[in-house]
């Protein structure tokens, strides 16, 4: 049975229900997405406050204010019951699964979190230091050093270029993180994921009261980070051996529905489809610059982009940013081959049905379509589209976004005195 749209009335709140009646297996799976409150949705009241989405997330999972972390997570193990929490860029989710016969406890446990989250000082430092160990694990993480600083260049004077510093997590308050969840964790965010051996009537009495203790509150608005238009360069010397180039570009979608499906098949010749794609055949296999380079595509509301990496020897560092220069180039210039799009169907179309085969994929994939505001089933038809793509179509596509020509770079090297020692 696929995915339903459905809606619960709570509160005077219609509340949408993604939800798949399954019987496959007894298990219950379901997801709480907060939306426009992850680490951008309040990122405009603030230079870094965008980082209390990411540490209120992290305290969900320090159990009950009654219970503790230790005790909470031990009474949930013994029920098989899973609960986490996780703030990306546009939303705050929280996700329970469980043995269908568990379905009354495992809620009872999410009501008890909801409504009396672990707000101690104890809980909070420990957050505190498990985030700060993480910042300074970084600073010898020359991936992270150069993913972090593409986003200082790339998006730079918007709240995606904003990377929380030690100082900026030690002075979270508790008082911001309850101020958090009465502002973000309302009926009037809340979109439901749900499905399992258990018929969606029955559902919706097992969640309602769990519900009807959310107030109201107000719908918030996701914010959008416009990428750089203006090619940038952001370089870091560290001791390292290689050179860690990581690239990206803006890349402009005005309609999911007419050009995700193009987007995906370009981005898989250009970069994303590993051996064969056009910067690995270049950087790798005809100049020997670099072990792997890739490229990707990021599409969401929030912002869309591009983004690739590379390593490479320091002393072949400008020779392999200009091969990618150049690669992309000519992308755009001439587009892709008959053979190249034909192999970009190939994969994909083989390779999409597989990755829907569980419940949460499936689930995953209508709220997707959900989140454009699409049909459930938008996949398929994507899929449709993909199969029946032309070549001059995709080409076309391809000529129209040489905004991704506007590259910016972010480079971690060695010093240039100590180049080859």
């Amino acid at each position: 049975m696929a995915a339903t749209l459905q809606q619960l009335e709570i509160n005077n709140v219609q509340i949408p229900v993604i939800y798949e009646d399954s019987s496959l297996i007894p298990t219950f799976n379901m997801t709480l997405v907060f939306r426009a409150s992850g680490t951008l949705g309040i990122a405009k009241t603030g230079k870094h406050n965008g980082l209390v989405a990411s540490l209120a997330s992290a305290l969900l999972e320090e159990g009950t204010k009654e219970l503790g972390s230790v005790k909470f997570a031990e009474e949930l193990e013994q029920q098989a019951i899973s609960i986490s929490s996780n703030a990306g860029r546009e939303n705050l989710t929280i996700t329970l699964d469980s043995l269908i016969e568990d379905v009354p406890n495992a809620l009872g446990f999410l009501d008890s979190l909801l409504h009396s989250p672990n707000l101690s000082n104890k809980a909070l430092t420990k957050v505190q230091q498990d985030f700060i160990s993480d910042i300074l694990q970084k600073e010898s993480d020359f991936d992270a050093i150069a993913s972090d600083n593409l986003l200082r260049v790339l998006f730079k004077g918007t709240p995606c270029a904003l990377i929380p510093e030690v100082g900026d997590v030690q002075n979270i308050k508790l008082k911001e993180i309850a101020q958090f969840y009465k502002n973000n964790l309302v009926l009037n965010n809340l979109v439901i994921i749900a499905g399992g051996d258990l018929r969606f009537d029955d559902f919706a009495k097992h969640i309602s009261p769990v519900l009807k203790r959310l107030k109201k509150g107000n719908a918030a608005s996701i914010q959008t980070c416009l990428a750089n238009t203006e090619s940038g360069l952001i370089s870091t010397t560290k001791p390292t051996e290689q050179a860690y180039i990581y690239f990206g570009s803006p890349l402009k979608i005005d309609d999911y529905s007419t050009e995700g499906y193009k987007a995906k098949v370009a981005a898989f010749v250009l970069g994303t489809g590993g051996f064969g794609s056009r910067i690995m055949e270049e950087i790798r296999v005809k100049r020997g610059l670099a072990y792997s380079a890739y490229w990707y595509t990021s599409i969401a509301k929030s912002t869309t982009n591009a983004t690739g990496y590379l390593q490479t020897k320091n002393e072949n560092k400008d020779q392999a940013i200009e091969a990618v220069k150049n690669v992309i180039a000519e992308f755009v210039q001439n587009g892709i081959t008959q053979d190249e799009l034909d192999a970009a169907k190939k994969f994909l179309l083989g390779s999409e049905p597989l990755r829907h085969e569980t419940l949460s994929q499936r689930l995953s994939r209508a709220y997707n379509a959900y989140y454009w505001g699409l049909p459930l089933d938008f996949a398929t038809k994507e899929l449709h589209n993909i199969e029946s793509l032309t070549l001059d179509s995709i080409n076309d596509y391809i000529k129209n976004h040489s905004e991704i020509l506007h590259l910016s770079f972010s480079i971690v090297q060695a010093d240039s005195e100590n180049l080859g020692k």
